[in-house]
């Protein structure tokens, strides 16, 4: 009896251990997910897919390849542009793969990667508009538009020259009070606005090529500033396919090709 009793626990004992290694090994070859803010308007960068419910876009195919390198995979969230920042800092999501450029003051409450692609705000005014804007001073004492949450507010507001700088939620937003005439001008990333026009949805707006922008900067991939190590697995990976011509194919995908960083 005792010898069966000592080998029933010794059996046990082999299987407890047996099924706790394959618990690490499954641990070990479990890949990470990582969840990514990303924003249901910002075409080409980012938009909401109305045939599949999910949001796509360059930043989308772009922080998904960088996964595939680095060992990650990712579940891609949508939020409001302006609540991407709160949501990371606050954990509810891991990175910030959007049309968000990596200005000084958002530097200061996250960190940001290595330049995917730089430009800067564009002016879109009625159709029936023709005067060649060259920049903001041509529009002083009119109300313009510009979205929430992004540096053109405060760069607007700071000129002094507009009688008001209304804030909208997003940029399809402010292309319709545009299009109807409720808006005199409204400001926008440039090739987002390229984007929207050229899909037809707003007929009677005009995107000003003579205009030249007064805030230019890069999208990046934003984490939080105690992520250093995902930050340098993100940097090595992009840096990766930027040389293996992954980027260029993600770009030429989009139409914006010849102007990545």
């Amino acid at each position: 009896m005792i010898f069966k009793r000592f080998f029933a626990v010794a059996a046990a004992a082999v299987v407890v251990t047996m099924v706790g290694g394959l618990a690490t090994a499954g641990g070990a070859l479990a890949q990470q997910v990582l969840k990514v803010g990303s924003t249901p308007t910002g075409a080409p960068f980012t938009f909401l897919d109305t045939k599949t419910n999910t949001i796509q876009g360059l930043m989308v195919d772009l922080i998904t390849e960088i996964g595939k390198d680095a060992g990650f995979s990712v579940q891609v969230e949508p939020l409001q542009f302006s609540t991407l920042l709160a949501s990371l800092t606050g954990n509810k999501i891991d990175i910030i793969s959007a049309a968000m450029l990596a200005t000084a003051a958002r530097k200061e409450i996250i960190d940001f990667s290595d330049p995917v692609y730089s430009y800067g705000e564009g002016l879109v005014v009625p159709k029936s508009d023709s005067k060649n804007y060259a920049g903001a001073e041509d529009l002083k004492g009119e109300v313009v538009g510009a979205q929430v949450g992004t540096a053109y507010v405060d760069a607007l507001r700071k000129t002094g020259l507009f009688a008001e700088v209304k804030v909208y939620d997003t940029i399809p937003d402010i292309l319709r009070d545009v299009n109807t005439g409720r808006l005199k001008a409204g400001y926008a990333d440039y090739p987002i606005l390229a984007y929207n026009l050229s899909q037809g949805m707003f007929p009677e707006v005009r995107l000003v090529t003579s205009y030249k922008p007064m805030t230019v900067g890069t999208v990046a991939i934003g984490v939080r500033k105690s992520d250093q190590e995902l930050l340098g697995k993100i940097n090595a990976s992009l840096a990766k396919l930027k040389q293996n011509g992954t980027v260029a194919k993600i770009l030429d995908k989009w139409g914006l090709g010849a102007k990545g960083a």
